[in-house]
């Protein structure tokens, strides 16, 4: 559902209004952050660490705090010179100076030795938007430009800057990604030409069920792109999605963010964070929103709350407690349908159907908790998620248009699904040096168990016809519709039971040669109960998924890589709603993923990224040309591809994050849907987004974005095409003072008009019209 944004009419009023108020408003210079982490040598964070910082030459003036669980500090601090001590029990402390310059907030990383090593430290500056290593990919904290593979991270700074509250908002800014329609009641992505609404996971744990997630309590998302069985499992053939999410730190932390805007948009959140001593930490995000559309009839209502806790027993272990819940209220619109291959030319804003009888309802309960201990190079992590969701929805769907633009079909439905999700990994990884190689060895299991109920039924209009006409000039119904089981609806039971095993090896041959290797072996077994003919199906796939990748570094701050890997998806789907006697035949999807590339951090806080990729997909349905009751696995599907990355700073006030995707998508085999050359749906050739902050003053910045996305086909038979657009987003800031900060964000700011996304050729999401955001900011 697109952002919810002021009335145009108003728009120069209120431009005019905030220029005069922010050039009138008064308040103190914002104070200056230094940001950074700390680690040992091997990488891993180091928790509990204290550093202090002491201006040179006056008495005093010092400002102290600790790591978090991440190894993370952050320090306001005015500009000056310090001197910087890091002090962490068992390693040996560190003495360093660092510059505090007008317009600056660096962030260093901090490598501290091991007690009775060489007392040495190497800082880096980290400045930019995106996080230097992560653990999601490999398992193992690992330097971004290590990693064989195409990844994108959208920091939690920068979706506060652009005001991005969905996956499809992240996204946006994400080369090789588009949002998918999802029937507007669920997220749906296209990842280098495959269509998920499974793919996504929460701190590395799988989150498959189809709904609306919000970013409230996300610190970073990030975009791992092909396939990724080898440390996530089953399906993931394009990439996948991962939340991180806030967890309880040690840095105290306080911030409420008031929003409110076009549309009748408001919204809050609260992000609360405390520690109680050295071993307890408590973090609470909240968020409520209550939102209408320019869609007419269109609106929603959501919360959520999550507390953390941190409880860290000692310097080498840690537990982290976990709690969401969330609850999403909002009228189910399927869009706009097309005429003569096109987006029919009628208003944006009509809706069809009965706005009193559409609806989505999504309530979600997450449970996680993560152990983790170190001795030594040996670390041990263990996570548990336990996930209960209820998902509904009834909409009432448009069809096609009659030859003379008069009426339009309709039709509606229900679905209603329950699932219980239990998980559970368990990580060992060991670092060990033999002659002179390093190794860092990763083993793990993954067990869990998936509880599923779906229930369909078919709308009857005056209990009668499964479909009426009305007039596209009018399509607003109030008909009597009788909501029952048809004879192909769904009413089933569902188990999945599975187990997984995976050993990985990242070996760092010299300072210019990296090899990762790794395997995993996936039992997958899925139980179908039909409830309504007692008959019960079943159907086991054991899976084993490779990656291989090679790193070349000519130089520390550039690595040249290229890369292998395999997922697959069962033929039950990423869903797995459903088995017949047909699919329970049928072996799994396959996916193959060849890509080179190379990652560049150029000046320590600017990082470009290019990768040039083949993804195959094999073992899809087709249907045999000499007997059409007959089902074949002779389908296939390839996307070519090249991606281009820009994040970070480029001078110390301005700083981007953008790229460039070519994709090309195509039937490589007929399939069972569609003809050997046909494009894939929701492919668009080229995307551009392109974001820049610039701080104009200490106190005052601007944003200005522009996104392009070019022609696309609705659905994979080819007949309407969605027409590709040019869009400007901009936003500007203002901090009263360290406590108070004002933000305005304004969509679509040339008033484009455009369509989004599609599911299916009737089924069309126009873009937002111009509109503004405004949101008020308070720290305590």
């Amino acid at each position: 559902m697109s952002s919810k944004l002021l009335r145009r009419p108003y728009l120069p009023e209120i431009l005019l209004c905030v220029t005069v108020f922010l050039l009138s408003a008064e308040g103190v210079l914002a104070q200056n952050s230094l940001r950074g982490r700390v680690l040992d040598p091997h990488g891993a964070a180091i928790s509990g660490a204290t550093i202090t910082a002491e201006a040179t030459g006056i008495v005093a003036a010092s400002r102290s705090t600790t790591t978090n669980q991440d190894g993370a500090f952050s320090l306001t601090l005015d500009p000056g010179e310090y001197a910087l001590q890091i002090v962490a029990e068992g390693f040996s402390k560190s003495l360093q100076r660092v510059r505090i310059r007008e317009l600056d907030s660096p962030s260093l990383e901090i490598i501290l030795q091991l007690e009775g090593a060489t007392a040495t430290v190497t800082i880096t500056d980290t400045t930019g938007l995106q996080p230097r290593a992560i653990n999601s990919a490999t398992r193992t904290l690992t330097p971004v430009r290590d990693i064989p593979q195409s990844i994108t991270v959208v920091s939690g700074e920068q979706m506060s800057e652009q005001s991005m509250h969905s996956i499809a908002d992240a996204v946006s800014y994400v080369p090789g990604i588009t949002a998918h329609q999802g029937e507007n009641n669920r997220d749906q992505l296209v990842i280098r030409g495959n269509s998920t609404s499974a793919d996504f996971f929460l701190n590395g744990v799988r989150d498959d069920v189809q709904y609306y997630r919000d970013l409230y309590n996300v610190e970073r998302l990030e975009a791992l792109k092909g396939p990724n069985a080898m440390i996530f499992g089953r399906g993931g053939g394009g990439g996948v999605v991962n939340r991180v999410t806030k967890d309880a730190g040690f840095t105290p932390l306080g911030e409420i963010i008031f929003q409110a805007g076009s549309f009748r948009s408001r919204r809050g959140t609260i992000d609360f964070n405390q520690s109680f001593g050295r071993s307890l930490a408590v973090r609470v995000n909240g968020v409520y929103e209550n939102s209408n559309s320019f869609r007419r009839f269109v609106n929603l209502e959501r919360y959520g709350i999550n507390p953390t806790l941190t409880i860290a027993l000692n310097p080498q272990t840690k537990i982290n407690f976990s709690y969401e819940h969330f609850r999403d209220r909002r009228v189910a619109d399927r869009g706009l349908p097309s005429f003569q291959g096109r987006p029919i030319d009628i208003p944006i804003s009509t809706f069809f159907g009965d706005p009193n009888e559409s609806r989505v309802r999504t309530t979600v309960n997450l449970g996680y908790a993560t152990v983790e201990h170190e001795v030594g190079r040996l670390n041990i992590r263990n996570r548990t998620m336990l996930g209960d969701y209820d998902r509904s929805y009834q909409n009432f769907v448009p069809g096609a248009v009659t030859a003379d633009k008069t009426k339009v079909a309709l039709s509606a439905y229900n679905n209603a699904a329950r699932r219980l999700n239990i998980f559970n990994q368990t990580d060992v990884t060991y670092s060990l040096k033999k002659r002179g190689i390093k190794h860092t060895v990763l083993a793990g299991v993954e067990v869990g168990r998936q509880l599923t109920d779906n229930f369909r039924n078919t709308g009857f209009f005056n209990n009668l016809s499964l479909s009426i006409m009305i007039p596209l000039a009018d399509p607003i119904v109030e008909n009597s519709v009788v909501f029952r089981q048809s004879a192909a609806d769904a009413n089933n039971h569902l188990k999945v039971k599975l187990g997984a095993t995976y050993a990985q090896d990242q070996v760092e041959i010299s300072k210019y040669v990296q090899v990762i290797a790794g395997l995993r072996y996936d039992y997958f077994d899925l139980l179908y109960h039909n409830n309504r003919t007692g008959d019960n199906l079943r159907r086991v796939d054991q899976l084993i998924s490779p990656r291989l990748g090679v790193v070349l570094k000519p130089m520390v701050s550039l690595s040249l890589y290229g890369n292998y890997s395999v997922s697959y998806l069962p033929s039950s789907g990423d869903q797995f709603s459903s088995l017949t006697t047909v699919t329970q035949q049928v072996k799994p999807e396959k996916f193959d993923n060849y890509e080179v590339g190379a990652k560049w951090d150029a000046r320590g806080h600017l990082s470009l990224t290019l990768a040039l990729y083949r993804l195959n997909r094999a073992n899809t349905r087709a249907t045999d040309p000499n007997d059409p009751a007959r089902i074949l696995q002779t389908g296939s599907q390839r996307t070519n591809g090249f991606e281009l990355g820009l994040n970070g700073n480029m001078t110390r006030g301005w700083r981007i994050a953008g790229g460039y995707a070519y994709q090309n998508a195509f039937i490589t085999s007929a399939t069972t849907a569609a003809r050997a050359g046909a494009q894939v749906a929701q492919v668009p050739h080229h995307t551009f987004s392109f974001w820049n902050h610039y701080q104009v003053l200490p106190k005052l910045g601007a944003g200005l974005g522009i996104l392009h996305r070019s022609e696309m086909y609705a659905a994979i038979d080819n007949t309407v095409v969605l027409p590709g657009y040019i869009k400007l987003d901009a936003a500007a800031y203002y901090s009263f003072s360290e406590k108070w900060r004002f933000q305005a964000n304004f969509e679509n700011l040339l008033n484009r008009h455009y369509f989004v996304n599609a599911d299916g050729n009737n089924n069309i999401s126009p873009g937002s019209p111009r509109g503004v955001r405004v949101a008020l900011t308070a720290r305590f």
